[in-house]
């Protein structure tokens, strides 16, 4: 079912800054936490691990709705490194983009990192090579889309962390994955 050329997966889940309000647009998020996953195609165990915090730059002051939400603390970005060090230090550990096919659950984690690149004046490796699995999932269950949570729920699988933190929703996803590939044989 998937067309996918490359020998690993890497998953991917960011948190980012948000509000529960109408004076700070979406548009002004910017990536607090990436969390990653890597194994090799057809694997059912993840190879390797990244989770890194930024320190966010337009709002560095994370709002109570975003704190609440994702439970990252102000004191986890404070300490953190700005997006272009914590981008570069995931490249890294990446190694080879033309050997992973990126995924995560839904785009808005592909759109959130290209606009935080571009935000930079960073290069986006990954343009033209991600695979939204929220997507895959759907076409799986008839056309409907479902949240991660409620995806875990109907295969039988425990929510397994915090929920909305990048590194735990990412180890989430990848079960999800390794299910999705027996349903898909």
């Amino acid at each position: 079912m998937f067309d996918i050329k490359t020998e690993k997966i890497l998953i991917v889940d960011l948190e980012a800054t948000c509000w529960n309000d109408q004076e700070h647009p979406a548009s002004e998020s910017e990536i607090i936490e990436i969390g990653a996953v890597i194994s090799d195609m057809n694997s059912k165990a993840i190879i390797d691990e990244f989770q890194g915090f930024v320190l966010p730059i337009r709002h560095p002051q994370l709002s109570e709705f975003c704190k609440s939400l994702t439970s990252i603390s102000q004191g986890d970005v404070d300490n953190a490194d700005i997006f272009p060090t914590v981008w570069h230090r995931f490249l890294e550990w990446v190694g080879s983009v033309e050997l992973v096919t990126l995924a995560s659950w839904g785009a808005y984690d592909h759109l959130q990192m290209q606009k935080d690149c571009s935000f930079h004046k960073l290069e986006y490796p990954f343009a033209g090579n991600h695979l939204n699995l929220k997507a895959e999932f759907g076409k799986l269950h008839g056309g409907r889309k479902f949240g991660m949570k409620r995806a875990l729920h109907l295969l039988g699988l425990p929510l397994e962390g915090i929920h909305h933190r990048g590194i735990d929703d990412a180890r989430n996803i990848f079960r999800i994955w390794v299910k999705m590939q027996e349903l898909s044989i």
